[in-house]
């Protein structure tokens, strides 16, 4: 399944709730199910600067393939990290380099979002997509 194909699914999924309070207990479930990240793990240079809460992102790489793996100590934010882990996990860094993130403008869960929160979206984007060009050059 393509990046773009994970992403209409979930779009899919999230346009089942007609209330944008069932979309976040939806995205909250999400991120419920994202694997703990071990303690020893939770470092300084795994934060993504600027986000609101902590939210923690390491990346490796499979052969040609990005794992990511994602926590926060926020209900809604890891729920948020883990919709983009679900997209671009076990992708090839050049896929997710060149994928439109924009899709999370379409499940509308940004207009509810306090503005630090709408732009940890975007701090979450860019940093899996500098993960992956790191570990593409070496």
């Amino acid at each position: 399944m393509s990046i773009q194909d994970k992403q209409q699914e979930l779009l899919d999924e999230l346009n089942l709730f007609q209330d944008w309070t069932e979309r976040y207990e939806y995205v909250i479930g999400l991120g419920k199910k994202l694997p703990a990240m071990p303690a020893e793990m939770k470092t300084g240079e795994k934060l993504i600067k600027g986000c609101q809460s902590q939210v923690w992102l390491d990346a490796t790489a499979e052969g040609e393939t990005i794992r990511y793996h994602a926590d926060s100590d926020s209900l809604i934010t890891k729920g948020m990290i883990a919709l983009f882990v679900r997209v671009l996990d076990g992708e090839k860094a050049d896929d997710i380099l060149t994928a439109d993130m924009s899709f999370i403008e379409q499940t509308g869960l940004k207009e509810h979002l306090a503005p630090t929160r709408a732009n940890a979206l975007n701090l979450m984007a860019t940093q899996m997509k500098k993960h992956a060009l790191e570990l593409s050059s070496k």
